[in-house]
């Protein structure tokens, strides 16, 4: 961190704590419903109507305040420029380390955006739909090193951003399944003139640094606010087996899972080997790859025990 002198650092954002910030809303009612929680949450991270209203009610109020102001400066722009352009979607990036509840995040994000005044068409994209399938990945030598920068096809993710902010009505983004662990080469989701886009994945606010054959055009370009999932690595750790054991008893039992192998692991053998998986691979790449992009964010979620929101860190303008 840089200091201005060693008693005063400097930092370009406002740390909020979660009683702090909790007080920014300016609505005490919980708008999704215990059953609209269970469905949003994922196999090892349960929603709390206190997380909603403390974190997500007042990050939902921010976007859309972000999102209004977008709207009027179009209208202002068109008024000068005396020209009738359509508004292009308000793209949320989403980013963090893999089992930090990212995905769940972003699933919240989708959830309570569609019930802004405006009720608009909310889409959700990740980024493991533009991994190289499995047959590529094995061909160069890259199935290890699935989730790294070189095993995403980042020029086609960068084409898919182009299209959807130059305003195409219909966009398709290829769909990855985490049962068989690789692309779904038959299927795509259809992206229909939405107002607001949400791109997650571990790699959205990286730069491409190695593959000079690509414009230097970053995912992150494409954003008009980006929110990082963040928590100490001993945490993930800990959610990343817990995780991995509750996976072996039930999507790995099923035959087209692509770790059925692994379902007969004892609680030693499966802790054992989800935590060889993190320190080869999951926590090299957070060490390399993700968490250096952290204050590359609009905003910070800084999670800690039970998955709660203990810090929100909000970038300065």
């Amino acid at each position: 961190m840089a200091t201005l002198n060693k008693a005063v650092p400097l930092s370009a954002y406002t740390l909020f704590t979660r009683a702090e910030w909790a007080k920014l809303s300016k609505s005490t009612t919980d708008m999704l419903s215990p059953i609209e929680r269970a469905q949003l949450g994922s196999i090892n991270e349960t929603i709390s109507a206190e997380e909603v209203s403390d974190i997500y009610l007042p990050l939902s109020q921010l976007l859309y305040m972000h999102m209004t102001k977008s709207v009027q400066l179009h209208e202002n722009v068109n008024h000068f420029l005396q020209k009738k352009t359509k508004k292009v979607p308000f793209v949320i990036g989403v980013a963090g380390s893999v089992s930090v509840g990212k995905s769940t995040t972003a699933r919240l994000i989708q959830a309570l955006c569609s019930r802004w005044p405006n009720s608009p068409k909310v889409d959700l994209i990740t980024t493991d739909g533009f991994l190289y399938p499995n047959a590529v990945l094995e061909e160069r030598g890259l199935m290890k090193r699935k989730g790294f920068p070189e095993s995403y096809d980042i020029g086609r993710l960068i084409r898919f951003l182009y299209e959807l902010k130059s305003g195409r009505a219909y966009i398709e983004a290829p769909m990855y399944s985490h049962l068989t662990y690789d692309i779904l080469e038959d299927q795509a989701q259809k992206i229909i003139e939405p107002d607001v886009v949400i791109v997650e994945g571990i790699n959205v606010l990286q730069v491409n640094k190695k593959d000079r054959r690509i414009p230097q055009v970053f995912v992150s370009d494409f954003f008009d606010f980006s929110i990082y999932v963040d928590a100490d690595e001993e945490d993930i750790l800990s959610w990343y087996i817990e995780r991995f054991k509750l996976l072996r008893n039930t999507a790995f039992q099923q035959p087209e899972s692509f770790f059925h192998r692994y379902r007969h692991l004892s609680d030693s053998q499966a802790f054992d080997f989800a935590k060889d998986v993190w320190s080869t691979i999951n926590g090299v790449n957070l060490e390399k790859n993700i968490r250096p992009t952290r204050h590359r964010a609009d905003l910070i979620l800084k999670k800690g025990a039970g998955h709660k929101v203990k810090e929100v860190h909000l970038k300065k303008m």
